[in-house]
């Protein structure tokens, strides 16, 4: 299964030998060992961690059956090799029909406050419910879909086993949501130049993570150990149709264009960037931030001109290369 990939290249990235899943018992609590800086694994009470709900949880992520049409599952549009993101610029649904968003990166996504790029979900169990009924995404009656889930004997034992009894959509939520909390990664080259490796970082990264901490202001949102203030931010890009990001949610006039700022974590492996993908590269997105954004309406007064040089472009986006962690991205067997 691929959680087992997952757990064991987590693992070998950091060099611990118990990363994964404990217990022996189907329903006992899990631990999840965590990268090395980062902060507990925050697992709701009401869903406590369980091998056989995390391996149910990573077969319906998998499963084309949960969308309408039976063409789509939720690795559709996260995809293991892109970081649990979306290389195209907007994701698909049934019918071929497209979203108004690119897809974000799954990884680390256990530690998020709010989902969604509008924060518009408050768990990852309620995350689930807006791609499974999205008409422009799985497009799926609820109904339905337990109906179609009760119809596969497997299915059923599995959810006997894992939960205590059987699929409905808040067992069904819960054990996708089980799933996604197991999608982590640390181990970069700077994880391991902050830990103490010298010269896990090269010369150009080095100046470019000055940069980032200085002159080009990064960390003014892209801080901590997920690289991301969790909070939402316009960031000077012109409206992509009536899309006005935290504003749909909260109806505040005051939050108009303002999406979650993401975490920078493997982001050399999760283009395009911005919440529409508009930009298809990090040159693109740094030359944008150089520029100081477009001077949109409620543009953050943290965008401002940046006046980089070239020199200082490619070391920043050599700094932005070192927090990948590519053991979570090979596919490497235990």
């Amino acid at each position: 299964m691929r959680v087992g990939i997952l757990i064991a290249a987590a693992a070998l990235s950091l060099g611990l030998a118990g990363c994964g899943i404990a217990g022996h018992e189907t329903r006992d609590p899990a631990i999840l060992d965590v990268p090395v800086g980062f902060e507990p694994i925050p697992v709701p009470a009401h869903n406590p961690l369980t091998p056989a709900k995390v391996e149910l949880g990573e077969r319906l992520f998998f499963d084309l059956d949960l969308s309408e049409d039976r063409s789509l599952s939720c690795a559709s549009c996260h995809f293991e090799n892109a970081a649990f993101a979306d290389p195209r610029r907007l994701s698909p649904g049934v019918h071929g029909r497209l979203g108004i968003r690119n897809s974000p990166s799954l990884v680390n996504v256990a530690y998020l406050n709010l989902l969604f790029w509008d924060g518009g979900a408050l768990t990852l169990e309620a995350q689930a419910l807006g791609p499974l009924e999205a008409d422009f995404e799985m497009n799926m009656n609820l109904g339905d879909l337990i109906t179609r889930v009760e119809s596969d004997p497997s299915y059923v034992s599995q959810f006997e086993e894992a939960l205590g009894e059987g699929p409905s959509i808040r067992t069904l939520t819960q054990a996708l949501a089980s799933f996604q909390r197991t999608i982590r990664s640390g181990g970069s080259r700077y994880d391991r130049y902050v830990s103490g490796a010298v010269d896990a970082l090269t010369d150009s990264e080095r100046r470019g993570l000055e940069l980032f901490r200085g002159k080009a202001n990064c960390a003014s949102c892209h801080n901590g150990f997920l690289f991301t203030n969790q909070a939402f931010e316009n960031n000077g890009i012109e409206p992509a149709g009536s899309d006005s990001g935290r504003a749909r949610i909260t109806l505040d006039p005051a939050d108009f264009l303002e999406f979650r700022v993401p975490s920078l974590r493997n982001v050399e492996k999760t283009a395009p960037y911005m919440h529409d993908g508009r930009f298809d590269s990090l040159e693109d997105v740094i030359d944008h931030y150089d520029q100081g954004g477009t001077g949109v309406r409620n543009q953050s007064a943290l965008i401002t001109p940046l006046r980089l040089t070239d020199q200082e472009k490619r070391d920043l986006i050599a700094f932005l290369n070192s927090l990948t962690d590519e053991t979570i991205l090979t596919g490497l067997t235990p």
